[in-house]
């Protein structure tokens, strides 16, 4: 730390040329932070699943519905332990731009299913008593400023162009961070019963099973499906995981997508800050010579030149994460259409390993040529 005033110093020299190489560094590693966020509200829905859940949708597409007895039936299989069912409704609230996840739900078999979703007792239990009863993620309940006992109309161009009407009697949280604290749910008994003739009576959008052996997932999936073989609705089963990989996977491969323009924004950065690092030591050399003559090793030149372009790494590096941070903080900015948007933990240490790695290998080389650098040969140029 005795040489931190040489080191800064020798940073703020050329205050022009360090400022627009430390511009760069941000906007590198503001752009890393964003795609990473961007790559967790896409996939992150992966990570949530979990590893005893299936779903199992009509075999042609999640669109086409399946009859609600399928629900006895799958719980007959060997191996299932509870089947739940969802229906997509489809609704927006007062604008199509405010849209959000809404779905009609049995209450207790779909809280027993989801565990991961936080609901007060009394809110259960006063939804439980409430046939227009409805529970909302935090999310959106901030988003919206609603609170309970709020009537809530949302229009479905799915169910009959109609306005339902909704009595909010809860807000659930997330038990995990990457939790999903967008949707809404209401009872399914209601939205069958109010659902216009001609609008799928009986029939719902997908289940989700429970199954007892997370290592029989494979087997339990084949028999699901060959129950429904040759049926008017024939199933396909897979994890959860793989279902919301296959959302994800419909704009295309999200991790290869970052992995590309995260490889091309890195390769010019190096190249940027290489050729800055560079042109400082050689119009130093002179300079460096003295300091040798003066008593500095080898390896004390080496360290300070790789200690500058590691300080303007980190310092550059750490401001852009940082800004990642504090607007990934505030949420969602897209109103609903990313509820996962964040930043995890795990991103900004790889960050932070990127900042390292780009300091040290940008100043590795023109570090090499000072320590090799003779007296004589940079006194000569001074």
């Amino acid at each position: 730390m005795k040489f931190a005033h040489l080191i800064w110093g020798n940073l703020t020299r050329k205050k022009l040329r360090t400022s627009l190489t430390l511009l760069s560094i941000i906007v590198a590693f503001v752009l890393f932070g964003l795609l990473c966020a961007v790559k967790q509200a896409l996939a992150g829905g992966v990570e949530m699943a979990g590893a005893d859940r299936l779903i199992v949708r009509h075999k042609v597409s999640i669109i086409q519905l399946l009859p609600e007895s399928y629900k006895a039936r799958m719980e007959r299989i060997p191996g299932v332990d509870l089947a739940v069912h969802q229906t997509w409704f489809g609704g927006v609230y007062q604008d199509p731009k405010n849209f959000f996840m809404q779905n009609p739900v049995v209450i207790e078999e779909f809280l027993s299913m989801h565990p991961e979703l936080i609901l007060a007792p009394a809110q259960k239990k006063a939804w439980l008593e409430t046939r227009t009863g409805a529970i909302i993620g935090r999310k959106t309940a901030d988003r919206f400023k609603w609170k309970i006992g709020d009537k809530v109309p949302i229009l479905s161009p799915i169910w009959g162009r109609r306005t339902w009407e909704f009595d909010l009697v809860g807000i659930y949280d997330g038990r995990d961070k990457g939790s999903d604290t967008t949707p809404m749910f209401f009872r399914y008994d209601y939205f069958d019963e109010s659902r216009e003739e001609g609008r799928g009576k009986g029939l719902v959008g997908w289940y989700t099973i429970r199954i007892k052996d997370p290592a029989r997932a494979a087997e339990i999936a084949k028999l699901v499906d060959r129950e429904f073989e040759n049926s008017p609705a024939e199933t396909k089963t897979e994890p959860e995981g793989a279902f919301a990989q296959g959302f994800a996977q419909q704009i295309g491969n999200i991790t290869l997508i970052v992995a590309g323009i995260l490889g091309a924004v890195f390769f010019t950065l190096l190249l940027v800050t290489g050729s800055t690092m560079a042109q400082t030591v050689r119009e130093r050399f002179g300079e460096l010579g003295v300091l040798k003559a003066i008593g500095f090793t080898n390896g004390q030149v080496l360290a300070l030149v790789l200690a500058e372009s590691c300080l303007l790494a980190l310092l550059g590096g750490g401001i852009g994460l940082t800004a990642v941070w504090a607007f990934t903080a505030r949420g969602d900015p897209t109103g609903g259409m990313l509820p996962l948007f964040y930043f995890r933990p795990s991103d900004v240490m790889l960050g932070v390993a990127l900042c390292i790695a780009l300091g040290l290998i940008t100043g590795i080389f023109p570090a090499l040529q000072a320590m090799r650098l003779r007296v004589a040969d940079a006194l000569r140029r001074m």
